[in-house]
């Protein structure tokens, strides 16, 4: 049996970003930053992980989300390498997203106001919109300061 499924919540880092492959497929690439379940020395601990997004889910994504967004995350993990500049292989881990929940109203971070909407929604590629109105089981990370980015 092989298994690779990764579940996340966090905030986006900054705005996704959108591009478009030569033959025409959306790609979305964010940084979701995920707070730890422990403190160090009192203060939140936070993972930052490289997500990437395709099709109509990317194009919801970029359209949808913004800096600071609460969203759900479910997909796999993929590794890669490529030979940097220096001749050094670089290796690279990222969550490519399968499902992404949008967990807070779209008036929460000033996302565009396209079918007004204002509940959070769920885009799975190849799937049907779905709403989503439990937000409050979804609240356990707060706001992320952009001093704590590492970026």
């Amino acid at each position: 049996m092989n298994l690779n499924n990764v579940s996340l919540i966090g905030r986006l880092t900054k705005d996704p970003e959108l591009r478009y492959t030569p033959s025409g497929v959306a790609v979305a690439r964010f940084t979701l930053a995920v707070n730890r379940t422990f403190k160090k020395e009192g203060e939140q601990q936070a993972d930052f992980i490289n997500i990437v997004t395709w099709r109509k889910t990317a194009e919801n994504t970029a359209n949808f989300l913004r800096k600071g967004s609460l969203a759900g995350i479910v997909g796999r993990i993929q590794t890669g390498s490529y030979d940097g500049q220096d001749g050094k292989k670089i290796f690279t881990v990222e969550v490519v997203a399968e499902n992404v929940q949008f967990l807070e109203p779209k008036s929460a971070n000033n996302t565009p106001n396209g079918n007004g909407n204002t509940n959070g929604y769920q885009q799975q590629q190849n799937a049907p919109q779905s709403n989503y109105n439990n937000q409050e089981a979804f609240s356990p990370i707060g706001t992320i300061d952009e001093d704590d980015l590492p970026f």
